[in-house]
């Protein structure tokens, strides 16, 4: 597990059960530098920013899993946002400020960030979408 900073943002208990676990390797203040392989994933190339040095780490397989910022930017000049860059909805609905627009998953979830509450909140978007459709009688 290659980790940018000295720590992790995860919660405490999942940072144990990562810590505890004998076959993940942490490499803190580490970023990818290269993925290499001809045809398939064979090694990636991490540098750490503290030192600069580089070290090739055999793999095969790479998962990329970074960040908390929302791929929402596109929209900012027409829907309201937090100032993390959350698409901000109307409590309880999937409804944001334009209407006929809706938010789900991890877009407009700061909080959870699940896989299981973003396809529950697709759902909703969903529901809420087909409602007003009828509703216009589309």
């Amino acid at each position: 597990m290659i980790v940018r900073r000295g720590e992790m943002r995860a919660s405490k208990v999942m940072q144990e059960r990562v810590i505890k676990t004998p076959n993940i390797k942490i490499f803190w203040h580490s970023e990818t530098d290269e993925i290499l392989g001809e045809k398939k994933v064979e090694a990636v190339r991490i540098k750490n920013n503290q030192t600069n040095q580089t070290q090739d780490i055999p793999v095969s397989a790479f998962f990329v899993a970074i960040g908390h910022e929302p791929n929402s930017l596109i929209f900012k000049d027409w829907l309201d946002m937090d100032e993390a860059g959350y698409i901000k909805t109307i409590p309880g609905t999937s409804k944001t400020n334009v209407e006929g627009v809706f938010a789900a998953g991890d877009v407009q979830d700061k909080i959870y960030r699940q896989a299981v509450t973003a396809a529950g909140s697709g759902c909703m978007a969903a529901l809420d979408a087909e409602r007003y459709l009828s509703a216009k009688g589309l």
